[in-house]
């Protein structure tokens, strides 16, 4: 169909990959995220399709799903920066005590901008609790409890999560929340 610029999720984008690396030869520009990149796969495709531009795409669905890029120019072999905010977002590294973490310092990401929305339906108690008032500048920010730290070339890497979120085909899963079936399952 002529498509010279995809978008992806990161599950989709390695089953993709795993079944051919070289059916992106005719795409130019390659956006896959929503879920941490897996090198191996990045690798894959990038030396298949040289002409390819592969870029990280970041950002919570809370933040309209983009917040960061970051364009892969090399092999990485451990972790794929998430790179920087893009146009009308900000991004800020913050420690448990509120303050903005120094280069290489893990913290919480804090996105903030034009995309970040209002909170979530019906659930006052959690929109409260991760939609604050940027302390750093104007507007609204989102705490997005992934754990990431600043490079010293601008960019931001991400290392994981603050909390025991994980994801599941997609999904955000609340582990708490499957201890706490488990247990009422145990005390009928």
């Amino acid at each position: 169909n002529a498509i010279t610029t995809l978008w992806l999720t990161a599950p989709l984008f390695n089953q993709l990959c795993e079944t051919n690396p070289y059916m992106f030869k005719h795409v130019k520009k390659l956006l896959t995220g929503g879920d941490v990149l897996s090198p191996k796969h990045i690798n894959m495709v990038r030396k298949a399709n040289p002409e390819l531009t592969v870029i990280n795409g970041y950002g919570p669905t809370e933040n309209t799903t983009f917040s960061c890029c970051f364009t892969i120019d090399k092999k990485y072999t451990n972790s794929i920066p998430i790179g920087k905010p893009i146009s009308n977002s900000t991004a800020y590294v913050v420690s448990n005590s509120g303050l903005l973490c120094p280069i290489g310092v893990p913290g919480e990401l804090w996105v903030g901008g034009d995309g970040v929305s209002k909170g979530y339906l019906n659930n006052d108690d959690l929109t409260n609790e991760k939609f604050i008032s940027n302390p750093f500048g104007e507007g609204i920010i989102y705490k997005t409890g992934d754990l990431v730290k600043w490079l010293t070339n601008g960019n931001i890497e991400f290392i994981g999560r603050i909390d025991n979120q994980v994801k599941v085909r997609g999904f955000r899963i609340e582990l708490s929340e499957i201890d706490k079936q488990i247990l009422d399952k145990f005390s009928e």
